[in-house]
């Protein structure tokens, strides 16, 4: 299944702009104010709210001022939970991203009726240079067993064939890039320029300046009888890209994005949209500014088996 009814989401207690991230994330912007916690906190409690109204189950579990993690608001990094009771732990570029790996909530989602049969833990890859982080830099197509994924700082195209093997998922390497200044560099993570869903894809092709790479993509999301909703780069850039399809326990379906992104789309892609799914936003411009990542980065999937 693409959906699910669940996904976790963690609240903020320290958020703010992190220069470890910033290296190599060109949406972040460093704002100034001591509101900025205060901001983010109200953002993310109104977000919760618009999702649970529609019946989505959300979990929240509260950051923890000691280790200080900037962006522990962002879980789905470090974090995956899969149908067969696999939770998978994930190497992240930043060091101090790293602490945000927490057995209490994992442990806390057990508590809530969800079953765990195995952690499998792929942090060890740090050491050497490596990353994958999570489904911030690989997009699954659940039903067809496909991952997408972008070749970054972010994401080792190695460690993501072997994650695809593992898993039994058929990888869809590419490279997507945006324009910074004058120059053409890599996204950090595939999640801002594309979203899969059950019966269409949200993508900016424009991202993957090869043409071979692009067709490439075009190609498979065709053959899976899926549609196109091409978004541009400068709609990418205020997070068109990064948004997540989830569904209600009654098996409703919704596209959850942040005001940002959805101000940005035109009134076809939005029509193209409500085609197949009900739009869910919430402003979310303090936590994109300052972290650099928006409604998708935010939620953690929970598809794991109920005990």
């Amino acid at each position: 299944m693409q959906t699910t009814d669940t996904v976790l989401m963690i609240e903020p207690i320290a958020f703010g702009y992190n220069a470890e991230t910033a290296k190599n994330n060109y949406f972040q912007v460093e704002q100034t104010g001591s509101d900025i916690q205060s901001k983010a906190l109200a953002e993310f409690n109104t977000f919760v709210g618009k999702l649970r109204e529609k019946g989505i189950n959300v979990i929240t579990i509260k950051d923890t001022l000691d280790p200080h993690t900037p962006d522990s608001i962002f879980p789905n990094n470090w974090v995956s939970f899969h149908k067969d009771g696999k939770v998978v732990l994930y190497p992240m570029f930043a060091s101090n991203r790293r602490v945000e790996r927490r057995e209490d909530i994992i442990e806390s989602i057990q508590n809530q009726g969800f079953e765990v049969a195995e952690i499998d833990d792929w942090s060890f890859s740090e050491t050497q240079g490596h990353f994958l982080e999570g489904t911030g830099s690989m997009i699954f197509d659940h039903d067809n067993k496909i991952a997408y994924g972008s070749v970054s700082l972010r994401l080792d195209e190695k460690l993501f064939r072997e994650f695809c093997t593992k898993f039994g998922f058929t990888p869809v390497v590419f490279h997507s890039f945006q324009t910074v200044g004058t120059e053409r560099l890599p996204i950090y993570h595939t999640n801002v320029m594309m979203c899969v869903a059950d019966q269409f894809v949200v993508i900016c092709l424009d991202c993957i300046d090869d043409e071979l790479e692009r067709e490439k993509v075009v190609e498979t999301i065709k053959g899976l009888g899926k549609e196109i909703i091409e978004i541009s780069e400068e709609q990418m850039q205020q997070f068109a890209g990064n948004m997540l399809q989830v569904q209600n326990k009654d098996g409703e379906k919704f596209l959850v994005m942040s005001q940002t992104a959805y101000q940005s789309l035109s009134s076809e892609q939005v029509a193209a949209i409500e085609k197949y799914c009900e739009i869910i936003y919430s402003d979310l411009n303090t936590i994109e500014v300052n972290g650099g990542g928006s409604a998708r980065c935010m939620l953690a999937e929970v598809f794991l088996p109920k005990k």
